[in-house]
This record gives C-alpha cells, structure tokens and sequence, in this order.
C-alpha cells in the first residue's frame, strides 16, 4: 500500500496544492440575526454535487489546513480511495478559508467542505460535521493519519451481519520510515454490551480502553450519545464512552487505522500534557455515571436507563 499512495501523492501534489495559504479573517459584527444567517451559510456543505443518497460510510475529519499537514490530508484522500464501500468525505474548516482546499478535493462530489467561520477546536468541528452527514454510518480520521484497505468494509459489514451500533479494530502506529506498530487496546476483541468497554478502562491514569478513531458507528448513535465533549483535547475520550455506551458493538482484532507518528502531532506537544488528566477525568466519569444509571434501571425493571420512575431520581447511586 506504501508504494501506492506514494505514487498517488506524488501526483496530487504535483495538480492539487492549494492556491492560498491563509485564514478567514472573522468580519465586522452586524447584529445577532446577520450573523446568524451568515453563519448558517457558511455551514453549508459546497461541494459541486452532494453525495449519492445510497453513500454507505462518511468519514468525518477536522483540519486547519496547515500547509505542513497538506500532503498527509491528501494521503488520507488517497486511502479512501482503495477503500471497497461507498464513502462521503466530510471536511470540517476549523477556522481557515475554503480557498485552502486542494482543488482534487474540492472538485470531488464525494467530499463536503464544512467551513465554519472561526476557529472552534476539533471536537466541536467534528459535530458540526456530522449535522451533514447522510450515511447511515460514520467514521472518523485526523487529518494526518490513514486508513488501510478494506479498514470501512471490514468494519462496516461485521457491523451489519450482527446487527450492531457500532465496530470498532485495533490501530497501529504509522512511522516516519513507512513502518508499522499495532497497538492492542485493554478491551478484548468480541461482542461488547454497552458501557462495557467502559469496564476495562481502569481509572482516567491508565490507558483508554479503545481508539477512538477506530471506531465506525451508526450515525444516529453518535446523534443520539451526543457527539463529541466541548474540551479542547480529548474530547474524543468522551465520544468513544458515548458511543460504546449508547450500543451493543464489537471489536475485531484487525488494524483498522494508522495513527501517523511525527514531530508536529497534538499530543507530543511541550503543551499536550497540562490539560489531558483533566480531559481523561471527564470521560472516565461519564462512563461512571452512565454505569450507575444502568445500575438503576435494572433495579426498576426499565429497559431505557432514560426513563427512570419519577421517584427514584434522588436515589442515584454514583459510588459505584
């Protein structure tokens, strides 16, 4: 597959750089209901064509645009392109000017540009796009990583033979001399009911029990847990105890996705580590609370850990 993509990259580089290196400047304000409707605007997808309505699986990625992340976007643009289901790419504009969008991306009808007018964080780019996703299915990558071949298909079609909410694989480290490194997460491969997952992460220190990225889930489960938390990192702790709490899911034991190890990546960053305690506490203790409230319902006899009887709402037991 290196060979390949390399190829590939080569040759969109080469016809598909970006005509403008910039950012969009915000505008003067011009009252609450100007703002609202140009805002509305601006959220609209603008690719040429919208996707087919029979799109199987959407890919949602956040990105700034960064022009040393330009070619690793294109090399993830490539990588859905040896993928074997049918895909809609949706691209959320943290901030930055559509003018930036490689023309090969911005002339496919399969990829929707998000641009929203300022820049909001990953996590909140990421629900933004996911308010115009039409598949029925929906991954996501960062803007520097990879997905390896069949890594929707394979996913996508477990999922469906099992009548699941969600499918979830391994990820692997992808290094600068092309090498590969699985990592094997602490939840085993198999059958997971929900909050189950949640169970083998072992407080917020130790390491999180799935990638996030990994996981490919049906749309109005991401809808229905939420999306991703308003953190400004590891908001996608949060969205991966959502999703695996909302819905029965698998993990297979298969790489579905290259994580890219290098220098300019969010998490080696001198900054990275001030806020991430933090951000593990805040999804650790929503699968605690979710767990607990699970606890209730079997207790009540109710099937919807959503529907509690009015009285036993002062009883919520969160020690657990």
């Amino acid at each position: 597959m290196a060979s390949d993509l390399g190829t590939n990259i080569a040759d969109m580089l080469a016809t598909a750089l970006p005509t403008e290196l910039g950012s969009t400047p915000s505008g003067a304000v011009e009252g609450q209901l100007s703002n609202t409707a140009r805002t509305g605007a601006a959220l609209k997808s603008k690719s040429p064509v919208q996707s087919a309505p029979d799109v199987e699986v959407a890919v949602v990625t956040p990105t700034r645009l960064r022009p040393d992340r330009i070619a690793y976007l294109l090399e993830l643009y490539a990588s859905l392109h040896a993928q074997d289901v049918s895909w809609e790419w949706v691209l959320a504009l943290d901030g930055v000017s559509e003018k930036v969008v490689p023309e090969a991306l911005r002339t496919d009808a399969r990829v929707k540009v998000v641009a929203l007018p300022r820049p909001v964080g990953a996590g909140a780019a990421r629900n933004f796009a996911v308010n115009e996703v039409t598949a029925e299915w929906l991954t996501t990558s960062d803007d520097d990583d990879v997905l390896p071949a069949q890594s929707l298909s394979t996913r996508l079609r477990y999922a469906q033979k099992h009548d699941l909410g969600w499918c979830a694989g391994w990820s692997a480290d992808l290094h600068p001399d092309r090498s590969i490194t699985t990592w094997r997460c602490s939840t085993p491969p198999g059958f997971h009911a929900p909050g189950d997952v949640w169970r083998h992460w072992a407080s917020p220190e130790s390491t999180i029990p799935i990638g996030p990225t990994t996981l490919l889930a049906r749309t109005k489960v991401v809808r229905a847990s939420g999306g991703y938390a308003a953190l400004p990192q590891g908001e996608d702790y949060a969205y991966l105890v959502g999703v695996t709490g909302a819905a029965r899911g698998a993990l297979m034991p298969t790489v579905v996705y290259h994580y890219r190890k290098h220098s300019e990546q969010m998490t080696v960053q001198p900054e990275y580590p001030a806020m991430e305690l933090q951000a593990r506490r805040f999804a650790w203790n929503q699968g605690k609370y979710l767990e607990s409230l699970r606890k209730v319902s079997t207790r009540v006899g109710s099937a919807n850990p959503w529907t509690l009887p009015r009285d036993h709402g002062q009883g919520l037991d969160i020690s657990a």
